[in-house]
């Protein structure tokens, strides 16, 4: 069975904001990266922010985190691709990063299955989605497991490591171990939706958008209650445009979906905001208006 110091190769499917972090962090600590997406753009793009982006290389060296050879040494251990068969060839771990969609990730793992090497492990980065049905579209359930990364990735310390049901002790362990070599906390969760950190948070941003959407306080005061109230580092509102709107809606109802639990609905503002646009920091407008501080 794979263990922590026999991983060299990991491939990072999906170079999209969590990609190009999970992607950022395993080259810092080591190891060869491949990373696969569907053009050259996506590609391109993915490489300017591990360099560039504001939790990338040149900023870890600017702030005395990282040396500049350390940067240049984690930059050239990064590849990338678009081939899918060119990104699994040598992987020993693959970590999935696509969008949140269960049958285009099914279809993925069914792909991954057949392209990797029999050893490899198949991880998948979802917040939300069912481990088990990614394993169960394999033929090989007990080396596919959730290794779930938060945003920033280069900056944010858990990794939630979710157990399908057939996810072996082994396959668990070697994850956790990496997760550890990555500088990273892991916690072990059942599959379940939202595991344990978005099944906590959600209902209470949630609720911070119902507070809003019923003119019950402003944006910024409901900020500043849990700010100052219960000494959160951000308020919901400010946590939510730095997630992204479009991110929360899309976790909100795939919990819904498999819950049908009222505290997971999504609230009426957050629908409309998304449609219109205004998905937070990243478009410039959310709760907050960005435009005015660029």
């Amino acid at each position: 069975m794979l263990k922590a110091e026999d991983v060299r190769n990991v491939a990072v499917i999906g170079f999209g904001v969590m990609g190009t972090g999970i992607a950022q962090v395993f080259a810092q600590a080591g190891f060869n990266v491949m990373a696969r997406d569907v053009s050259e753009a996506h590609l391109k793009r993915g490489l300017e922010i591990i360099k560039e982006g504001p939790f990338g290389l040149q900023k870890a060296v600017e702030k005395g985190r990282l040396k500049k050879e350390e940067a240049e040494a984690a930059l050239a251990r990064i590849k990338v691709t678009t081939s899918l068969d060119e990104a699994a060839r040598d992987a020993d771990l693959v970590v999935e990063a696509i969008f949140e969609n269960l049958e285009l990730k099914k279809e993925l793992f069914k792909e991954l299955d057949e392209k990797c090497p029999r050893h490899a492990v198949l991880a998948s980065n979802t917040s939300t989605l069912s481990i088990t049905a990614l394993a169960g579209a394999t033929k090989r359930p007990d080396r596919v497991v959730g290794m779930h990364f938060f945003n920033p990735v280069p900056v944010m310390r858990l990794v939630e490591v979710v157990r399908g049901l057939a996810t072996s002790d082994e396959t668990v362990q070697l994850i956790k171990d990496l997760a550890v070599k990555l500088g990273k906390t892991p916690v072990v969760v059942k599959d379940v939706p939202g595991f344990i950190a978005n099944r906590l948070a959600l209902p209470y941003l949630a609720e911070a958008m119902r507070a809003y959407e019923q003119g019950i306080a402003s944006a910024q005061d409901i900020d500043t209650a849990m700010k100052l109230g219960y000494n959160m580092p951000m308020g919901p509102l400010e946590l939510l445009d730095l997630i992204g709107l479009d991110t929360t809606l899309d976790v909100l109802e795939s919990i819904y979906r498999e819950t049908n639990d009222p505290k997971y609905a999504p609230p009426v503002i957050l629908k409309q905001m998304v449609r219109a646009g205004w998905t937070g920091r990243k478009s410039g407008r959310g709760f907050y208006d960005y435009t005015a501080k660029k």
